[in-house]
């Protein structure tokens, strides 16, 4: 399967390039952790984290590349 071109770096703000790296940041944090040794607040914690993350994340798409389909209609995302 083929993916569709990144935007050129130059074309992505400075805001959407933060958030892009704080995306990646959570990620590898995440994937640092030792699950096993969290409590479940904290999985809790890191779970509702990530998953704004990716509503983030398929909001900064829909921006950068003016494509509503790469998210779908979702009564629970909140903006």
């Amino acid at each position: 399967m083929t993916q569709p071109p990144e935007p050129e770096p130059s074309s992505l703000t400075a805001l959407q390039r933060t958030r892009i790296d704080y995306a990646r940041r959570d990620l590898e944090n995440a994937r640092a952790e030792e699950l096993t040794q969290l409590p479940p607040s904290g999985l809790i914690l890191m779970i509702e984290r990530l998953r704004h993350r990716l509503g983030d994340m398929l909001d900064l798409m829909t921006e950068v590349h003016r494509d509503t389909s790469v998210r779908p209609n979702d009564p629970n995302h909140h903006q």
